[in-house]
């Protein structure tokens, strides 16, 4: 519950602290005192938009902080889950606005962003302003007042977190299939540049291969003559090897006599062995090498297929033209992994959406099997706020597709009089009749729900006399369970509150404050006999006043 709000320099509050109290606290003022902007404040550290206008000196910042008791919440893993202090008995919300028009929260001293502090708000407090009796004209709202009657939160949960994870795989599955379509024009062009490629059988250093073998058998002729010229220099009578061996011959008896000329004798030696080896494979070659025009018709041919290829892929190599190769079969076998992929997704899909089915049938029966004690408790409680002949019922309607609610439209429909036809809440409800209904549901789904705060601000609009006695009585049988806070301008309700705060205002020559103060027994019976007057406070005015905080 909300025990100590603190706000600086908002509006028309310079500084205000107050202290609040479990059980029904009731807040009156005139109208135009200030109500609503305590209210607006406390909206800010609640989740609600900042804005730079609020700030009452433009040079300053401005701080809203609410200390909250949590002792009867289970608040321990939010916190955990996100890295926060935690203090099983109390945290403090604070929300700063900086002149520079920035805006700043933080959880027990330590900085958050504006959607954690939202959602520990939304656990601690529920703030139900008159214009949000238009709560009661939105259709989902309907169905979760429906839903929180019935305890389906943890049901719902779990549906609602399957079924973002439904339309993920739904969004990824249209992607893939956006991709295969794009890829599927792709492959034709794909398939054949890789069956061209294949089918030319590359290998790598083939190239060098060809062009060696084509450069020898192209100049087969000229080369066997001057291997047979050279062979035939080295052989003949008085040749290269015959001088070599008369040479040998002499220096062989002389090469002793000194190292110099036996290390000739050893060159002249090596050479004409040398020689004799080159004559021999002269002889070798000469005898293989033959002019073969089919062979190179053959390798001019093949040379021609990789040339032809290098050119169309722009590349220089056969090691290029093997790696374009294998970038097509990686581009066919992404396109046939794709598919398979996409085909796995939608087994998937399929799966989780039997499992949200299920989910829903379950979640739709539960909300059938509680419609009608909804309605009952509904009933009872409205026919006692002056609508003793109305009609209260949840029309529940099969949706023909799934949603993040299940498989249920729910609509309320109602009739105030007897005999009248029953139509939708939304379209023949007043603004006092919605107000009525609107606190029985939320009175009803307050004994259901473990939130330690509700705040009403003039939901009572509309209403007087017996029935905003009733209102008050209800608001009381709230506060038996949880802290609730109402600002208003009905005596009857304003007398039932075990705490009650004035909002006021004081003015000087320069500036305009506001300010909030809690009034005891004697001031009480004068602010609620000012409730009961025109203008003046009249003694039958007090005496009623007296009458009302008795009763």
């Amino acid at each position: 519950m909300l025990k100590h709000l603190t706000i600086r320099n908002y509006a028309l509050i310079e500084s205000l602290e107050t202290e609040f109290n479990s059980g029904f606290s009731v807040i009156t003022g005139e109208t135009g005192a200030g109500k609503s902007i305590i209210l607006g404040a406390l909206g800010l550290i609640l989740g609600q938009r900042a804005d730079l206008q609020s700030l009452m000196d433009k040079n300053e910042k401005c701080v809203v902080e609410g200390l909250f008791d949590i002792q009867q919440l289970n608040l321990a893993n939010f916190f955990t889950a996100n890295n926060l202090d935690f203090d099983p008995e109390q945290s403090i919300l604070r929300r700063e606005i900086l002149p520079s028009g920035k805006s700043r929260a933080f959880i027990n001293d330590t900085p958050v962003n504006l959607n954690i502090l939202k959602e520990l708000a939304e656990k601690l407090i529920d703030i139900h302003s008159q214009n949000k009796v238009t709560l009661l004209q939105d259709e989902s709202f309907q169905l979760s007042a429906l839903d929180s009657f019935a305890g389906l939160d943890y049901q719902l949960n779990l549906y609602k977190s399957l079924f973002g994870e439904f339309a993920q795989m739904k969004l990824e599955l249209a992607g893939m299939i956006r991709r295969e379509s794009e890829a599927a024009r792709e492959q034709e062009f794909y398939r054949f540049q890789f069956e061209e490629l294949e089918a030319a059988s590359l290998v790598k250093g083939e190239q060098e291969q060809l062009e060696e073998e084509l450069k020898l058998l192209t100049h087969a002729g000229e080369i066997k003559t001057r291997l047979a010229e050279a062979g035939n220099l080295l052989e003949r009578e008085q040749g290269a090897l015959d001088l070599m061996k008369e040479i040998i011959a002499g220096l062989k008896p002389i090469k002793s006599y000194h190292s110099e000329i036996e290390n000739v004798f050893g060159l002249f030696e090596s050479t004409f062995y040398d020689l004799k080896e080159a004559s021999n494979d002269i002889a070798r070659v000469g005898e293989r090498l033959e002019v073969e025009p089919a062979r190179i018709n053959e390798l001019n041919n093949r040379l021609a297929i990789i040339y032809q290829l290098q050119q169309k892929h722009h590349t220089d190599s056969v090691e290029g033209l093997i790696s374009i190769k294998n970038d097509y079969r990686a581009r066919l076998d992404a396109y046939t992994s794709l598919n398979d992929q996409i085909n796995i997704l939608k087994q998937s899909i399929s799966d989780v959406f039997s499992e949200l089915e299920k989910q829903a049938n379950e979640i739709s029966h539960q909300r059938k099997m509680a419609k009608q004690p909804f309605e009952k408790e509904v009933i009872s409680l409205i026919s006692g706020l002056g609508m003793p002949l109305a009609q209260f019922i949840v029309e529940l309607k099969t949706l023909p597709e799934l949603t993040p609610a299940g498989k249920d439209h729910a609509v309320f429909l109602f009739n105030a009089n007897k005999g009248g036809e029953i139509q939708e809440l939304a379209k023949v409800a007043s603004g006092g009749e919605l107000s009525r209904v609107l606190l029985a549901i939320k009175s009803i789904l307050a004994a259901k729900k473990s939130l330690a705060s509700i705040i009403f601000d003039e939901i009572d609009s509309g209403v007087s006399g017996e029935v905003a006695g009733k209102m008050g009585s209800i608001m009381q049988m709230m506060a038996a369970k949880m802290q609730v806070i109402t600002i208003t301008h009905i005596p009857q309700i304003a007398a039932r509150g075990n705490y009650h705060f004035v909002v006021y205002k004081e003015t000087t020559d320069t500036q305009t404050r506001t300010f909030i103060r809690n009034i005891l027994q004697e001031e009480r019976i004068v602010e609620i006999a000012k409730m009961l007057s025109d203008t003046t406070i009249t003694l039958p005015a007090m005496e009623t006043a007296k009458e009302l905080l008795k009763n």
